[in-house]
């Protein structure tokens, strides 16, 4: 396949977005969802004449009566909307970092913005198959992601940002519970990012509310510094319970119950608990655990809810109600009301 590439200016890119000559495409867009700081410096790159990667459009609709037609653009939807947002003065950008609006630049600067050149790579007649293929080529991850990794790549905003700092705590090094392959996946971040949300709010369908998430708190997380100071007192209670370096406490889903249901009986439900006295609550609970999934037997009749825990943190264990079940007894054993068989 053969593709052209030229230079347009700003301008003709903006009207023809505003004529729906160059029409975005939001079945390729799986683009960065940008914060207003990220915008702001994006425009900023724009107003100092530096230059940022080329966009590809494709050819879209003809009508074959007029033989008037449309260009799909492709990709680099999010850069062309921001110019168009700033240029609008949109009240969906709120610019920081001292940037002047447009409407405040001089003639001699709104020249310059509107003749700034943008490469465009023109992919001409080619199908959705063929563009896909061209666009998963040049950046390998957009479509070979999974949900959760493509929310961590579309989203780069504030509560992002502090699950990320979250992840990189020495708490989960020295306990060693994210991989090198969670490193790269990401899937440290959605840990922390998930652990954080249910913290807020409570155990949810991780899909759904993900990406509500991210979106919703992209610009400001009001919150940061409570949660930073809350999980950093979550870490050191979970330090000093001495769970030893084998214990079911580290394995990620069961941490992820530990985490949040700590974090609940510190400070929403403000319990007087003491770390050494839970840790060992905590711990001989495990080993009723690790004993039923060693000899898969019956316990007792009693322990019929240590026969739940154990099969809500093996089968299903990111869906709601098994987080919900595996929370309700790590809290149970936590408070101290959890009946063993006498």
């Amino acid at each position: 396949m053969k593709t052209t590439a030229n230079n347009k200016t700003i301008r003709e890119l903006l009207t023809a977005i505003r004529n729906q000559i160059l029409v975005p495409s939001p079945e390729f867009q799986r683009n960065l969802v940008w914060s207003n700081k990220h915008k702001s410096a994006f425009i900023e790159t724009v107003l100092l004449g530096y230059p940022f990667p080329e966009v590809y459009i494709a050819a879209g609709e003809v009508d074959l009566d007029t033989g008037q037609g449309t260009e799909m653009l492709v990709d680099g939807q999010q850069r062309l909307m921001t110019l168009k947002q700033y240029v609008d003065g949109s009240e969906d950008l709120n610019l920081s970092g001292g940037v002047i609006p447009f409407a405040e630049l001089s003639d001699d600067q709104k020249k310059s913005f509107y003749n700034y050149p943008v490469v465009v790579r023109d992919l001409g007649q080619s199908s959705i198959t063929e563009i896909k293929e061209i666009l998963q080529r040049i950046n390998s991850m957009k479509y070979s992601l999974n949900a959760m990794e493509i929310n961590n790549a579309r989203y780069d905003g504030e509560i992002k940002q502090f699950a990320e700092k979250l992840s990189q705590d020495s708490f989960f090094a020295k306990h060693r519970v994210f991989s090198k392959t969670d490193g790269k996946s990401m899937n440290d971040v959605s840990f922390t990012l998930s652990v954080v949300i249910t913290a807020m709010l409570t155990y949810f369908n991780l899909e759904k509310e993900f990406e509500s998430y991210l979106y919703h708190y992209n610009d400001e997380f009001e919150e940061k510094q409570r949660l930073e100071t809350e999980f950093q007192e979550v870490f050191q209670f979970i330090d000093e319970c001495n769970f030893h370096k084998d214990c079911r406490a580290w394995r990620k889903p069961e941490l992820f119950t530990l985490l949040v249901e700590i974090h609940r009986a510190l400070f929403k439900a403000k319990k007087n608990i003491k770390p050494i006295e839970v840790g060992k609550r905590l711990q001989r609970f495990y080993d009723l655990v690790n004993k039923l999934a060693r000899t898969d037997e019956e316990i007792g009749t009693k322990h019929s809810r240590i026969q739940e825990y154990y099969q809500a943190a093996i089968q299903g264990i990111q869906s709601r109600s098994n987080r919900i079940r595996r929370g309700e007894i790590i809290q149970a054993v936590i408070n101290g009301d959890f009946e063993y068989d006498k």
